[in-house]
């Protein structure tokens, strides 16, 4: 007895022969000198009168034929999708992540819409925001957020002009005098910066759980896509209708 896994590796080569199969058997009845044949004999008016030779031209190309050829090419295609889709609706398989089950008997469609689902949750946990690694951060419960600690203190100044005097003032020359200025601290400031990012252990440990779980459903689907599979045989039947 045939396997799911089985039955989906050969259906593309199924499909594609039978496409191959109907685009040529269309495109043979579209010659219409094919399908075209003829029969003549001729006869003089009289016994002296010239005589010419029969010409016949048979029909190379039957539509019932065609018809019959078709039918068998895409039999196949139709029993073998028929198996696929019947046992997808049969074939189940547990989710477990470290001897845990998460998900019970889940179908092998709906496993690999997970799989799908998966990569996507996967690159958006990557991308998440991580807290600066150069700051040291604490919970802040008021404001449920993270906040550096300790707070950092750094001085406020102000500029204030100096005179220097590069000399003094004489009877025949005023004081040459420079003018700079002077940082004074004037002030304090306490800095305390918040984020709402996440620290990069708990994006690592978030990361991890969703590659676990994606090992899982390609597991799980691997377990279902390996049941065995009832044969079945609907080709027969819609051709038998169809072109019957």
């Amino acid at each position: 007895m045939a396997k799911l896994n089985q039955i989906i590796a050969v259906e593309k080569g199924v499909k594609s022969k039978a496409h191959q199969d109907l685009t040529a058997a269309h495109q043979g009845l579209q010659k219409q000198g094919l399908l075209a044949g003829i029969s003549r004999t001729y006869q003089p008016k009289d016994e002296e009168g010239e005589q010419l030779p029969p010409e016949s031209t048979r029909v190379q190309v039957k539509a019932e034929d065609v018809l019959r050829d078709t039918a068998a090419a895409l039999t196949r295609l139709f029993d073998v999708t028929a198996t696929k889709d019947w046992a997808n609706c049969e074939a189940r398989a547990d989710v477990a992540v470290d001897g845990r089950v998460l998900l019970n008997s889940v179908p092998v469609s709906y496993l690999l819409f997970l799989e799908k689902q998966l990569t996507d949750v996967h690159s958006f946990v990557r991308k998440l925001p991580v807290l600066d690694a150069a700051e040291s951060w604490a919970q802040d419960p008021s404001t449920d957020a993270w906040k550096t600690d300790p707070p950092v203190r750094t001085v406020r100044t102000k500029k204030v002009p100096r005179n220097h005097v590069k000399a003094e003032a004489t009877e025949k020359h005023p004081a040459q005098v420079e003018v700079y200025y002077e940082d004074i601290p004037v002030g304090y400031w306490t800095t305390v910066k918040f984020s709402g990012a996440l620290p990069a252990r708990r994006v690592n440990e978030l990361l991890g759980r969703v590659e676990k779980l994606q090992q899982a459903v390609k597991f799980a689907r691997e377990e279902a896509n390996g049941a065995e599979v009832t044969d079945r045989y609907v080709g027969d039947i819609v051709f038998g209708y169809l072109f019957g």
